[in-house]
């Protein structure tokens, strides 16, 4: 199995609720591919209503037996980088991050937290490269008629 990997960073956003049941919303707002920063979670910004923290040493793999899952993304009308969150004792942090819409599937049918963010041009180029190269689409199958 031939594998391609790609160093990304998820960006994760805290916003403040005025809910008397919960006071804020984490989510994933983006991913970037990573420049070998400094490790672990950065906030880069936090105005007191909004926080962002990027968390750095992610990496998206790539492979052939999932190529068809990644044309089905790239031809979506808007392609995704799903990100899988978890947090147990805390606020939810990325753990995870596929291009693949099976696996993503695979995820949420396990019962996990998965967030799909828009997918950066520099990426969607990436995936396409690797798609264009090993993905075969399958012959149509004529159904007999009895």
């Amino acid at each position: 199995m031939s594998a391609r990997t790609l160093a990304i960073a998820v960006i994760m956003q805290r916003t403040a609720l005025d809910n008397r049941w919960v006071s804020e919303k984490w989510e994933a707002l983006g991913v970037v591919q990573d420049v070998q920063g400094p490790a672990g979670p950065r906030v880069i910004l936090d105005d007191g209503e909004c926080r962002r923290v990027l968390y750095t040493g992610f990496s998206l793999e790539l492979f052939r037996d999932e190529a068809e899952s990644y044309h089905l993304n790239l031809t979506s009308p808007e392609p995704r980088v799903f990100v899988l969150l978890r947090g147990e004792d805390g606020p939810p942090a990325p753990a995870m991050a596929t291009v693949s819409y099976a696996e993503a599937a695979r995820w949420m049918d396990g019962g996990e937290n998965v967030d799909g963010v828009p997918m950066p041009p520099d990426i969607y180029a990436w995936v396409g490269e690797f798609v264009e190269a090993h993905y075969v689409p399958r012959p149509r199958k004529k159904r007999q008629r009895t």
